[in-house]
């Protein structure tokens, strides 16, 4: 798997795996970067706090409705097209971002709100990445292209399904590392979203992958966000190697 931390010690025992996790072990220590850090079951107040709001920005769904969801479809419009004015919030014009008909709000089902959030901040947080990766869409019938914004919303419900949120306890090291990560940022879920992207995008483009094999890709993806963010130098987001691929 590469790099991946140096497992030392738990409460009860003196030598541990993953599998540990949620077997009585309240806590469990690893080196990074020369020192021991430990990741427990129990969050601090900080870590509480920000993972309540992440919840809550998980539970919302779109609601097509709501004045601030029909705002940020045109955010996300203006942030993705500058220049280009937007007929409708129901218009073919959406097909050229991705979305699977004339109203993207049908997308959102599966990972809700957030998922707009997401493509939002990555558009904003990393235009030039976000543009070259987007603007590919306009290639004339290459058998790599994917629908971008579809393929936004799966990886946001990925990411979700990786961490694990709704667990009463981190079962996993993934999710454990994920939330000592949130205590020093709190954007970052959608830090990881933009990670994830550019990595299923590189992914698929050395692959030349077809659109049937779109989860296959998303599984390879998941994948290499776990070893990234289980190597023992990686502390932030920023850390992550795959970062890079933003710049």
């Amino acid at each position: 798997m590469g790099k991946s931390p140096d497992w030392l010690y738990t409460d009860h025992a003196t030598c541990g795996s993953s599998a540990w996790i949620g077997k009585g072990f309240t806590c469990v220590c690893f080196k990074r970067k020369g020192n021991y850090q430990r990741i427990c079951y129990s969050l601090t107040p900080l870590q509480e706090e920000r993972l309540r709001r992440l919840k809550r920005r998980m539970k919302v769904f779109f609601d097509a409705s709501r004045l601030d969801h029909q705002d940020a479809l045109r955010a996300l419009w203006s942030a993705s097209f500058p220049g280009q004015e937007l007929q409708s919030l129901i218009s073919d014009q959406w097909k050229e971002m991705g979305w699977q008909g004339r109203d993207p709000s049908t997308d959102f089902r599966g990972a809700g709100f957030i998922s707009l959030e997401n493509l939002l901040f990555f558009a904003k947080t990393f235009s030039i990445s976000f543009q070259r990766i987007l603007k590919k869409q306009g290639g004339k019938g290459a058998i790599w292209e994917y629908p971008f914004a579809a393929a936004g919303v799966n990886i946001t419900f990925m990411i979700m399904q990786m961490l694990d949120l709704d667990a009463t306890k981190p079962m996993t090291f993934v999710r454990a590392v994920f939330l000592q990560m949130l205590s020093e940022n709190e954007w970052a879920f959608d830090l990881l979203y933009c990670v994830a992207f550019v990595v299923m995008d590189k992914q698929w483009r050395e692959r030349n992958a077809t659109y049937m094999e779109f989860n296959d890709v998303l599984k390879r993806t998941r994948l290499q966000l776990e070893k990234e963010l289980l190597m023992g130098d990686v502390l932030r987001i920023e850390d992550m190697p795959s970062f890079s691929l933003l710049f």
